[in-house]
């Protein structure tokens, strides 16, 4: 028996669970989305991804910018859904949406909680040199990513991994992991632990201000940094480039042996040395332009060695 289901989430991340919880015949009364936003080169409106998927697959759509009014929490329970299903909405459900399906709201939060609860977890994560991260379905409460876990799946963060790889890999395990809770839920199967009140994090948004690299910092850290950055917003430096200033965004990066002042160019591979250890500029971006390697970058500025980034 199929279950009807209120979807609520927003970018590329929510949209694979989406897909398969329409593609398993469950009954989807409305999908939930952040408004269209300007977006590009022309501040043209844009839609997000999940809106433009759910408009393909003609669900209604619904783009309110808070679910606190009265006639909102209405027009939600008026669809009757038996659970929403929650993926990086991007809004807090106050408690009367929590409360209309009569099996609560599920959550898929892209993290081993009660580690980096909050909006930006996988990038946290990676930015902290963490070796393994995970997505989890949890039922929601009025908390920050407090409510109870019900199912876990874990994924290995390589040493140079990015942070639009390890989304990509979560955002497929976390629909296949979503149905599974759904599967459990329409068994009556599906059971909840409270979360562990040790190794509580949070995963606040990325800041303009942490995007600039700072080569003072141990190798190691910048190059977490730009992982954890790449390939949005991504971190960046400036250089001279005929003799004015541009700031280049990081998009890849190795960790390796290296002494110099930091933000020293060690070498014709785009070396860059920092507090300590150096790190190699593997893939570069100019504004406007496709990404790079970065002894090709060098080959189009001949930066000499010893040319200091600040």
């Amino acid at each position: 028996m199929a279950l009807r289901v209120v979807f609520m989430g927003t970018p590329d991340f929510s949209v694979p669970t989406l897909s398969e919880i329409v593609g398993a015949g469950h009954d989807v009364a409305g999908v939930y989305t952040q408004p269209p936003r300007p977006a590009g080169r022309g501040m043209a409106e844009r839609k997000s991804p999940v809106h433009a998927f759910a408009e393909e697959a003609a669900i209604p759509v619904f783009t309110p910018k808070s679910l606190r009014r009265p006639e909102v929490q209405e027009e939600f329970a008026a669809l009757a859904p038996d659970i929403a299903v929650v993926v990086a909405y991007g809004l807090l459900l106050p408690r009367p949406v929590l409360e209309a399906p009569p099996l609560g709201c599920l959550n898929l939060h892209a993290s081993l909680l009660p580690r980096w609860r909050g909006a930006a977890p996988i990038q946290r994560a990676i930015m902290e040199g963490d070796k393994e991260t995970g997505v989890m379905v949890m039922k929601m409460d009025e908390g920050l990513d407090t409510g109870p876990v019900a199912l876990a799946d874990h994924l290995h963060i390589g040493p140079d991994a990015t942070a639009g790889e390890i989304h990509d890999h979560l955002a497929l395990m976390g629909a296949t992991l979503m149905l599974t809770a759904l599967d459990l839920l329409e068994k009556g199967e599906l059971t909840f632990s409270p979360q562990p009140a040790d190794g509580v994090t949070y995963a606040p948004k990325i800041s303009k201000e942490e995007t600039r690299i700072d080569w003072t910092k141990p190798g190691a850290e910048v190059h977490d940094r730009i992982r954890a950055l790449s390939p949005f917003p991504g971190a960046w430096f400036e250089a001279l480039l005929g003799g004015k200033a541009e700031r280049i965004k990081v998009l890849r990066s190795v960790l390796v042996p290296g002494k110099g002042d930091p933000g020293q160019l060690l070498d014709a591979n785009l070396t860059v040395a920092c507090g300590s250890q150096a790190v190699r500029l593997t893939q570069v971006q100019r504004s406007g332009k496709r990404p790079m390697g970065g002894a090709d970058f060098l080959r189009g500025f001949p930066l000499g060695k010893g040319t200091q980034f600040e």
